[in-house]
């Protein structure tokens, strides 16, 4: 296939910190890694001035890059607008902490976009992504949604109504498989123009699953990525499998990410099992046998 996106990692699948995670990424073979920069060590409001210039000497000293940072903050997303101006606030500010480590783009989950355009949570949700989209945009970075929670051309109508493509898509073929039962194949055609970051995963739906039980929904319950976790582990509704062993074509997938002449990461995400380095070790060679 040729396939020559670089391979990324995300360093928190690893479960052991930041540093640690950093050089078992370098062992697995990855040229570049995903950090989740919320809370703890890498929250913006803890890692300041020269401890994020010593974070980013560090990891180019690994002969490693930052293929984006993750800046989920989980609950309810953009949908509660009183909720949201904190959150937009922090967003920036982990949008900042990024390009000072050198990577331009963000990712996120901004809770499931409503069917009806004409809803107070479709509003807050559209206001919260105009007001990051412009903001990452004069950075000359992106803040990118991670696919799943609803049908890529769903996603892309809504993106379709802002006013930049500061705000973009963080393209995950296996959570689609999972909950929606999109084609990722498909997928990647209806949002060629806002794939900015993509991960690797691969997982199975035994069964309809409704979105608001995976990714919560104002007024119903909160988002929770250990109640994902637990989900994608028990099977019950989905499962994630390793790379190959479940409904990504991962052939034509990757061959569609180059017809639209995608040129940038593809980051192996592993969220779970007990033995993540071997997992993770697998898929990047997985990932190489496409070369």
């Amino acid at each position: 296939m040729g396939l020559n996106n670089k391979i990324g990692v995300i360093v928190d699948s690893f479960g052991v910190g930041v540093k640690e995670g950093l050089r078992k990424a370098k062992g697995a073979g990855a040229e570049g890694v995903q950090i989740y920069a919320v809370s703890g060590d890498m929250d913006p409001a803890v890692l300041t001035g020269a401890a994020r210039k010593e974070l980013r000497t560090y990891i180019e000293s690994l002969g490693l890059e930052i293929s984006a940072l993750c800046g989920d903050l989980a609950g309810h997303g953009f949908q509660d607008a009183a909720a949201n101006p904190a959150k937009i606030e922090k967003s920036k500010r982990i949008l900042d902490l990024a390009v000072e480590l050198g990577t331009n783009i963000v990712t996120t989950h901004i809770g499931i976009v409503p069917d009806d355009s004409s809803s107070p949570i479709y509003a807050a949700m559209q206001q919260a992504c105009e007001e990051l989209g412009v903001y990452a945009k004069s950075l000359n970075a992106y803040f990118a949604i991670e696919t799943g929670p609803e049908p890529a051309a769903h996603l892309k109508s809504f993106l379709d109504t802002l006013s930049t493509n500061g705000v973009s898509v963080n393209f995950d073929p296996a959570n689609m498989v999972m909950v929606t039962g999109d084609d990722p194949v498909q997928g990647v055609k209806t949002l060629r123009d806002y794939i900015v970051h993509t991960h690797v995963k691969d997982g199975i739906r035994h069964r309809l699953v409704d979105p608001r039980n995976v990714y919560g929904y104002l007024g119903y319950e909160a988002m929770d990525h250990q109640k994902i976790a637990d989900m994608a582990t028990s099977g019950a509704d989905f499962e994630e499998v390793p790379l190959g062993q479940g409904g990504v074509d991962f052939p034509a997938y990757f061959a569609a990410l180059q017809e639209i002449g995608y040129t940038g990461y593809l980051t192996i995400e592993r969220e779970v099992g007990d033995r993540p380095e071997e997992d993770i070790r697998q898929a990047v060679q997985f990932v190489r046998s496409f070369r």
